[in-house]
């Protein structure tokens, strides 16, 4: 697994003057964690710009605050951005125990080329999910999982979630038994696309709550930067 690094510094600066460091070219940060105290930090903002390009939620980061010969195993949980330009406002950093294990959801990535697009005419592909949820130590979280759909052959033929390889370490939260690609005609897109959304709404439903919970501590959380 590729290592990813982040030198970092402390911050002293809170309120409404770190829109001041963001002018500097550096954006406000935390580390917070379960059973430790929130720390504040500055990141330097070419370099957080960097990593981003690199990482996803599952991938481990080591930050070095103020060059500290420990660094500090972290996830990265939510970024801000401006809503006009995109860059990064704050990022909150999660410090992970490397002995206890990590529930989170994992991307696909699906790879190959499917006969059937040329053998069958009118003949499409479905991606039905787009992540699996997942357990694992820190150090066994992927980056994401690939789904090879180069032996779908024929009209029907399916992936379901349990085909899919996770690799050791992880143990699979998601329903095995999930559709997670199909092959169909084109024409009877509207047939399956429907079941795909009602699917989705109710994902939809079930994390609203948690969506709404997120949304209070980042308002809180940008209520405090201000």
């Amino acid at each position: 697994m590729k290592r990813h690094e982040l030198e970092v510094s402390k911050r002293e600066i809170t309120g409404k003057k770190v829109r001041f460091l963001r002018r500097q070219g550096i954006v406000p940060a935390h580390i917070y964690g379960h059973g430790i105290e929130s720390t504040s930090i500055n990141v330097d903002t070419r370099s957080l710009k960097h990593l981003l390009a690199h990482v996803g939620q599952t991938d481990l980061i080591s930050l070095k605050v103020d060059n500290s010969k420990d660094p500090v195993r972290v996830l990265m949980r939510e970024i801000q951005r401006n809503p006009l330009n995109d860059e990064p406002l704050h990022v909150d950093f999660y410090q992970v125990s490397m002995t206890e294990k990590i529930k989170t959801e994992v991307p696909l990535v699906f790879i190959g080329e499917a006969p059937v697009l040329k053998k069958v005419k009118n003949s499409s592909i479905f991606h039905l999910i787009d992540s699996l949820y997942i357990e694992a130590l820190p150090d066994d979280l992927p980056h994401s999982f690939e789904v090879d759909v180069s032996h779908l052959e024929e009209l029907d033929h399916t992936i379901h979630v349990k085909d899919i390889p996770l690799g050791p370490g992880i143990t699979l939260l998601s329903d095995p038994e999930q559709m997670a690609v199909k092959v169909a005609e084109a024409r009877k897109e509207e047939e399956v696309v429907p079941a795909v959304v009602e699917a989705e709404l109710k994902e939809e439903g079930a994390e609203e709550v948690g969506e709404a919970e997120a949304g209070a501590e980042a308002e809180a959380g940008a209520e405090e930067e201000k």
